[in-house]
């Protein structure tokens, strides 16, 4: 027993000493003096630029993490805006440093030059139509036309419904987001098909009568929508990864963008390694020890992120469903910053 501690001690304080070789990517970053992200066409509550061009969004703000986990201000960052065909071929070409924009999670784009980080929203793949069709679940919905965007996990979606149920659905693809939505509420489609909370707030901010519209399920299956990185540069996932983690944490310790300086005297062994009181996460990532206090300090932790980005402090008021904490029977679980 005492041979394991010693052994499990030594090699602790050897990788404490060593700390993180930088990847290429963060010194691509660096030397730039700001991250590049893709960002979606324009879906208010994820990632949109306001009548001045500043950025906001869930997505936006996760990019603007890993921002303050680098350099220390949410502001050294660009924003891309990308369809979804030019999204993936934007990161892996290196175009672009991170893509936080609605992004499921699938096998075939893990083993294709991407990797997955951290999911930051888990939701179902939906339809929208309007009520005065009479459609009420899917399917009700037999040779309906359907607006899709190419290059989106939902062009699958609507084959795979179509051939399981035997509805002859009539899929009308367009190549980017505005011209997707346009075509549903011109008439030019009966559905529109999305993510639900992307549907949500295309119906509260695009249509004249959102009342007029109603969404559900298109399939029983829940995606994960993760924020990407290339194949090839461990140090910047785990930049990534970690960032986003630290909202996570941040959200499961009480610690919040108000309190967190009165938390730097806490004792609990876990908040200070956190804060950064006591070193070692931060070199282990080639960053500040106070990397994850910076995020918090700027940013909030990801609840106040949800709530004023797609929750009750939004226009939106989507509810937090999955995307609660594991320990409010969520599925977000924040992994140990140790």
């Amino acid at each position: 027993m005492k041979n394991w501690k010693f052994g499990l001690a030594a090699l602790a304080a050897a990788l404490t000493a060593t700390g993180a070789h930088a990847g290429p990517t963060l010194d691509k970053v660096k030397e730039r003096g700001r991250i590049v992200c893709g960002a979606s066409q324009g879906t208010v509550g994820f990632g949109s630029p306001d009548d001045k061009g500043h950025w906001t969004g869930l997505d936006v703000e996760t990019c603007r993490a890993v921002a303050v986990a680098v350099f220390g201000d949410k502001d050294k960052v660009e924003f891309v805006p990308l369809s979804g065909q030019q999204r993936i071929p934007a990161l892996q070409t290196g175009e672009i440093d991170i893509l936080p924009r609605t992004l499921t999670w699938t096998l075939q784009r893990d083993a294709n030059g991407i990797n997955f980080t951290t999911p930051t929203y888990y939701e179902f793949t939906g339809f929208m139509v309007a009520k005065a069709s009479g459609v009420t679940k899917v399917e009700e919905m037999t040779g309906a036309s359907v607006c899709v965007q190419t290059g989106s996990t939902t062009e699958v979606v609507v084959n795979d419904v179509s051939s399981k149920l035997n509805l002859k659905l009539n899929p009308v693809v367009f190549d980017n987001v505005a011209a997707t939505r346009q075509a549903f509420f011109s008439g030019r489609c009966d559905a529109l098909i999305t993510d639900a909370a992307a549907l949500a707030s295309v119906r509260a901010t695009q249509s004249d009568k959102p009342d007029d519209y109603i969404i559900f399920p298109a399939t029983k299956y829940m995606d994960a929508l993760t924020p990407a990185v290339r194949h090839g540069d461990d140090n910047w996932m785990d930049i990534v990864n970690w960032s986003i983690q630290a909202l996570l944490n941040a959200e499961l310790y009480g610690i919040t963008q108000a309190n967190i300086d009165g938390m730097m005297t806490s004792d609990d062994p876990r908040v200070k390694r956190f804060l950064g009181v006591e070193p070692g996460n931060g070199k282990a990532l080639g960053l500040d020890d106070k990397f994850a206090y910076n995020i918090v300090k700027q940013l909030g932790n990801y609840g106040e992120m949800f709530d004023r980005n797609l929750g009750a402090g939004s226009a939106l008021k989507i509810e937090r469903g999955p995307n609660r904490l594991f320990s409010d029977g969520g599925l977000m679980f924040p992994m140990a910053l140790q």
